[in-house]
């Protein structure tokens, strides 16, 4: 499955504005010196094009995912593009976390720094999401841009769709917690053991003069 290669990101700027400049492709040349992802002719036409519409992966700046998509959005509609650039989405999550004895709900970019476009991919359609500003490349092998793969795309849409939210670890082995709910309330432990399947925890507590093990969901313990 697609994974990003960098899993961090920033705060979005609300004052961020990559000054965009929509130009129509059927009457502009298309600058062959930089192709941006795709493997190029001399003339300017990819090397393959596609006859079914699929999804791919694109690279933007991290942080500016939201204003990269509506950028795509807005170049599909002024380009007359909607016959060949179908959707485009930023894949997030719900996410509980815990904080100072209180949950609340975020919501998570699942791939920090990239965004999916369903498409026809042809040199019209390559060349208005490879020229949006913020966008930075199409996933690939080598110059070619390469679409996921069914069980990919339907892995990622039921990550989005998924009832229960992820709880956000925020410990890790060997760190001291505070469990916030059940009998060892207020109680301070050693995390010993994470269980990401289960959303259990393991920590080390004193209990009567002796280090005991107690299990725990995620959300009956924090940081110290």
């Amino acid at each position: 499955m697609f994974q990003p290669d960098d899993p961090d990101y920033i705060e979005e700027d609300e004052d961020y504005d990559p000054d965009p400049v929509y130009i129509d492709s059927r009457t502009q040349e298309v600058d062959t010196s930089d192709d941006g992802g795709m493997n190029l002719l001399g003339d300017g036409t990819p090397q393959k094009t596609e006859s079914e519409k699929q999804w791919y992966v694109v690279h933007c700046y991290s942080g500016y995912e939201n204003k990269v998509r509506h950028a795509i959005e807005q170049r599909i509609e002024t380009m007359g593009m909607r016959d060949k650039i179908f959707d485009v989405i930023v894949p997030t999550e719900e996410e509980i976390e815990v904080k100072d004895g209180k949950r609340r709900t975020v919501e998570k970019r699942v791939f920090p720094g990239y965004i999916l476009v369903e498409m026809k991919m042809d040199e019209d359609s390559w060349y208005v999401v490879r020229n949006t500003p913020g966008v930075t490349g199409f996933v690939g092998m080598g110059n070619d841009p390469t679409p996921l793969r069914p069980e990919e795309v339907k892995q990622i849409m039921e990550r989005m769709t998924e009832d229960a939210p992820k709880v956000k670890v925020t410990f890790k082995i060997g760190q001291k917690v505070r469990i916030v709910d059940g009998p060892f309330n207020d109680f301070i432990g050693t995390v010993a053991d994470i269980d990401q399947d289960k959303s259990k925890v393991r920590v080390m507590v004193n209990f009567f003069g002796r280090d005991t093990p107690v299990e725990l969901d995620f959300l009956e313990v924090e940081k110290a």
